[in-house]
C-alpha cells in the first residue's frame, strides 16, 4: 500500500501539544511531564487504523538542567543522548541526522515553516506551518513508507523544533 497520511497539529506551545488524522481521531500527544521530561505517546485510537504501524509506542525526552540537551528513550530502551538525533555532517548545514532503531541513516531538512525528513533522497515525512485562517498549528504528512517508524519520526520532529527554538548550538 502506497499514500500519505496527514496528521494535523493542535497547539503551538512545543512541550505539550496533538496531533490528530484527518477523522479527528487522536494519533499523538506531547506533554511535559515534572523534572523536564517531555512524554510523546502514540495514541492507540489512530494506530489502529494503520496494522503497518512497528516501533515504540511511547518516546521520553529527559533534559538536563536550564533545558539544556539531556536524553532521549523509546520506550524501555536504553538512554541515548538527544544530541545523537540531532547531528549534523557540515558546520552550516541546516539538515540534522539521526539514525533510526533498524539501523537507517535519516535526515532532517531544518528550518522555521518546513521540515523534511529524508530517507535517502525520499521523502518519509514533512511538516509545514498551517496558514492563518486554519484551526490546526502546523501539518505533518507521513509517506507510507515512514510508518514502520512513525515514532521515531515523531519524536525528531518535535527534538529538532526544540532544539531551534531553545537555541541549542550544536
Amino acid at each position: 500500500m502506497s499514500g500519505s497520511y496527514v496528521l494535523l497539529q493542535f497547539g503551538s506551545d512545543l512541550f505539550s501539544h496533538r496531533f490528530e488524522d484527518l477523522e479527528s481521531r487522536p494519533a499523538f500527544t506531547v506533554d511535559q511531564q515534572a523534572n523536564l521530561i517531555v512524554h510523546i505517546a502514540r495514541e492507540a485510537a489512530w494506530s489502529q487504523q494503520h496494522p503497518e504501524i512497528m516501533g515504540p509506542r511511547n518516546s521520553y525526552l529527559y533534559f538536563g538542567p536550564s533545558k539544556a540537551p539531556g536524553y532521549l528513550v523509546y520506550g524501555n530502551g536504553p538512554e541515548v543522548a538527544m544530541v545523537n538525533y540531532l547531528r549534523h555532517k557540515k558546520d552550516a548545514s541546516i539538515s540534522r541526522y539521526f539514525t533510526a532503531q533498524n539501523g537507517k541513516e535519516l535526515k532532517w531538512r531544518v528550518s522555521p515553516q518546513k521540515m523534511e525528513c529524508l530517507d535517502g533522497r525520499s521523502t518519509v515525512a514533512t511538516w509545514e506551518l498551517s496558514q492563518p485562517e486554519d484551526v490546526f498549528c502546523a501539518r505533518l504528512t507521513i509517506k507510507h513508507s515512514g510508518l514502520t517508524m512513525v515514532t521515531e519520526i515523531l519524536t525528531t520532529l518535535c527534538l529538532n523544533r526544540m532544539a531551534m527554538n531553545l537555541n541549542w548550538k550544536l
